[in-house]
């Protein structure tokens, strides 16, 4: 076994089991910093398909600005068990078998896949190069690159307007 699946498996490994404490953890917070690290492992994975850019956006992103934001919101919150409300037998039921009934599609369905014996070629080509991209951005979509960036312009001129008021 190569060292690419040591690593596969490891990362693997620990983006389930970090999921899994992020359902199951009680308090918010925790659960926001398991899916920080869930978020690490799917880049660790991105590194292994060779596609570096998606890693550091991932991490960028999501691991840093989404998840800060929902930390900030965590906390503007108040989470006190005395107005928590008891949840009912029914509802819970009602929730295990429409996870039960999504489990059976999802396993059905990967059932019927031929896809699942093609490997993912690692280390192959430059796919997800970022200087590939660049060339491919700036060369083939330099025009809906520039009318993305004038419009992303506005909309922050928008903002800073309306935020004036």
């Amino acid at each position: 076994m190569g060292i690419t699946a040591i690593l596969f498996w490891t990362l693997s490994t620990l983006a389930v089991f970090s999921a899994l404490m992020m359902v199951v953890s009680k308090n918010p917070v925790y659960s926001v910093l398991w899916l920080i690290l869930v978020f690490f492992a799917i880049s660790g994975h991105y590194l292994l398909m060779n596609a570096q850019f998606l890693a550091i956006v991932n991490i960028i992103v999501y691991a840093g600005a989404i998840m800060v934001l929902f930390l900030y919101v965590l906390m503007l919150m108040d989470l006190k068990k005395d107005t928590e409300q008891k949840r009912n037998r029914g509802i819970l039921f009602a929730g295990v078998l429409a996870g039960g009934c999504l489990l059976l599609v999802l396993v059905a369905a990967l059932l019927k896949t031929d896809e699942a014996s093609v490997l993912v070629q690692t280390q192959v080509g430059n796919i997800g190069l970022i200087e590939e991209l660049g060339k491919i951005l700036f060369k083939e979509y330099l025009i809906p690159f520039e009318v993305s960036s004038i419009l992303f312009l506005s909309a922050m001129v928008g903002a800073v307007v309306i935020g004036k008021k």
